[in-house]
């Protein structure tokens, strides 16, 4: 029993350690700015943790689970993306990460967002 302290905070440090090893998206710019209509756009992504875009792939996701692929450049802070969107129709959307984190852990993510007609 007197050991069981010991190994809990053993595997609470081994889990904490693989959680922080994965490149997780903390902010994007979707939820505050919406993507314009027939309008060739940018989506700012900022990650926990530098990202490897050499690595990874970003797949823009429209009707139908058609996916195209679609450009990632660093932005100006480390783990700042930045995404090039094409011209949308009005309709429902996703984009798809699979990103690697600086250092090696892949991460996958689903964005999902709407694009509207002004009202």
């Amino acid at each position: 029993m007197r050991f069981l302290p010991r190994i809990l905070l053993a595997l609470t440090l081994a889990a904490s350690q693989t959680a922080f090893g994965h490149a997780v998206v903390t902010h994007n710019s979707l939820k505050l700015k919406p993507v314009p209509v027939n309008q060739a756009s940018q989506v700012e992504l900022s990650f926990n943790s530098k990202v490897e875009l050499d690595l990874s792939e970003v797949f823009l996701v429209s009707a139908g689970d058609v996916m195209t692929s679609i450009s990632a450049s660093p932005g100006a802070k480390p783990g700042q993306v930045l995404l090039d969107l094409p011209a949308l129709a009005p309709g429902e959307y996703a984009i798809k990460l699979k990103i690697f984190a600086a250092d090696g852990h892949l991460s996958e993510d689903l964005l999902r967002f709407f694009v509207k007609e002004p009202k």
